[in-house]
């Protein structure tokens, strides 16, 4: 992800800071905003009268004993914990959002592996594409993307394409044109320019898309951390430039669901499009009757600005304070708010296993100095962090008691829960999660632990870059 003041660097930032600052007030509104009182509204719903747990299958929604049965099953694959009942509960009290059956889920690692398994879906596309990135690079990458949505519109299937205006504000014009050409539909989020607002939309520079979602025929969904770029390109080891240098690429996780799950990311996508005054889709097969691909459970959560559409953060919160024995994030940009940061410390302090997987370094100085400022509190509380070495980290995963883990766009940081259009999917089961353990632990391998006692002995120029990137949390 391309961050906001990603070239500001971390030199003489106390000078120019705060006019910064006043300059942003002017340009978001997230600095006033706040995100919703987690801990009162789980008193709230979960003290409410029990609801029955609420999921759905190809053929309709499950009887209320089915539910429950489903839901036991999943409890009995684990160490006693509450975890499931509790999170399960709130999630689909705040959100209305049901849990799907039916689906199969695969753990996508690196960009390779994501975009293999995208091009082959959309080869295989016979009605329709709906694309959603905050990405799309006109470079090697983004040209093969372009050239098979081409290829398929050419064919006769409606392609549909969403790009964030700031996310991919390097790319020409001319990129997006020949799309267009091609038969692509092609709609642009939230213009930055003010004079190419649509027509019943406000201009809003810090309201950004910043979901990954493709969809194939309604049937087959991709959500995740990899946008459309050649940075992600070959697997998260040495790789090798035009130029002939040498880099790696950056480290990623996407997911892919087929089943009827694939619905509800389809649904985010055409509430995106209505939202942003796009035009009439032509009339396809958008949510068609999807038959059962597997057994897993999933439920797609969308993110919007607005004091309840914060449902991501409260899905992290939910899942973080009724842990009982393992929480392992990973994330590229962490800027805790406080109610995160006291229940990551209130999870250690209770025995839980805590581990915060981090970049070594990233495209944003500002948020790599921002979020070590709380190393220190985290340190002390127990919780145990890493930073990993080697390509750019930007997969934002976690799994939480060897059966709840979540894969999506949404980084742990202010902008995200805030201001941005984000998507997670949260997969229930004992196998996935598995997986997603063994792709932690190989990714620890590649990383060096922080310790309170090498923590404490950072120098004061650290210091003063972690006070002066903490200042503009509000906006990273």
């Amino acid at each position: 992800m391309i961050r906001t003041m990603k070239n500001l660097g971390t030199g003489p930032l106390i000078g120019p800071l705060f006019l910064l600052l006043g300059f942003l007030c002017l340009v978001t509104v997230s600095g006033c905003a706040s995100l919703p009182n987690v801990e009162k509204i789980m008193a709230h719903e979960l003290s409410s009268a029990d609801q029955p747990t609420k999921i759905v299958g190809p053929k309709g929604e499950f009887s209320s004993k089915k539910s429950k049965a489903i839901i036991k099953r999943l409890e009995g694959q684990v160490d006693a914990t509450r975890l499931l009942e509790q999170e399960v509960q709130l999630m689909q009290s705040v959100s209305g959002i049901p849990l799907v059956a039916g689906n199969k889920v695969t753990l996508l690692i690196d960009g390779e592996a994501t975009y293999a398994s995208m091009f082959e879906a959309i080869q295989n596309a016979r009605d329709s594409i709906n694309f959603e990135t905050f990405i799309f690079e006109a470079d090697d990458v983004g040209k093969r993307f372009s050239d098979l949505l081409i290829r398929k519109s050419a064919e006769g299937v409606q392609v549909n394409l969403i790009y964030d205006s700031f996310g991919s504000s390097n790319t020409p014009a001319s990129f997006f044109q020949r799309l267009r050409d091609g038969g692509v539909l092609v709609l642009e989020f939230n213009p930055v320019n003010p004079g190419k607002v649509r027509k019943g939309k406000k201009w809003a520079l810090s309201h950004r898309d910043h979901r990954k979602i493709l969809v194939i025929d309604g049937a087959i969904a991709f959500t995740g951390g990899v946008n459309i770029s050649g940075v992600y390109s070959g697997s998260s080891g040495i790789g090798s430039r035009s130029d002939g240098k040498k880099e790696q690429p950056w480290r990623d996780t996407h997911l892919r669901i087929e089943g009827p799950a694939a619905g509800r990311l389809q649904w985010l996508f055409m509430q995106t499009w209505e939202r942003q005054k796009g035009p009439a889709l032509p009339s396809r097969d958008y949510f068609p009757d999807v038959k059962q691909a597997g057994n897993t459970l999933v439920r797609v959560v969308g993110n919007l600005p607005g004091e309840m559409n914060r449902l991501i953060f409260m899905m992290y919160m939910s899942a973080i304070t009724h842990a009982e024995n393992s929480i392992y994030l990973t994330t590229p940009y962490f800027v805790p708010e406080a109610q995160m940061l006291k229940a990551l410390a209130d999870a250690a302090a209770r025995g839980v296993d805590v581990k915060i997987l981090l970049p070594g370094y990233s495209d944003s100085s500002l948020v790599f100095y921002a979020s070590r400022h709380y190393y220190d509190r985290l340190l002390k509380a127990g919780v145990q962090l890493f930073e990993r070495r080697g390509g750019m980290l930007h997969a934002k995963t976690a799994v939480v008691d060897d059966v709840w883990s979540t894969i999506g766009s949404n980084n742990l940081d202010t902008q995200s829960f805030l201001t941005n259009d984000e998507a997670n999917a949260v997969i229930l089961g004992r196998d996935f999660a598995d997986g997603m353990q063994a792709m932690f632990e190989r990714d620890l391998e590649e990383s060096d632990q922080i310790t309170l006692e090498k923590w404490e002995k950072r120098s004061f120029v650290n210091h003063l870059k972690e006070w002066s990137a903490r200042m503009l949390k509000h906006w990273l």
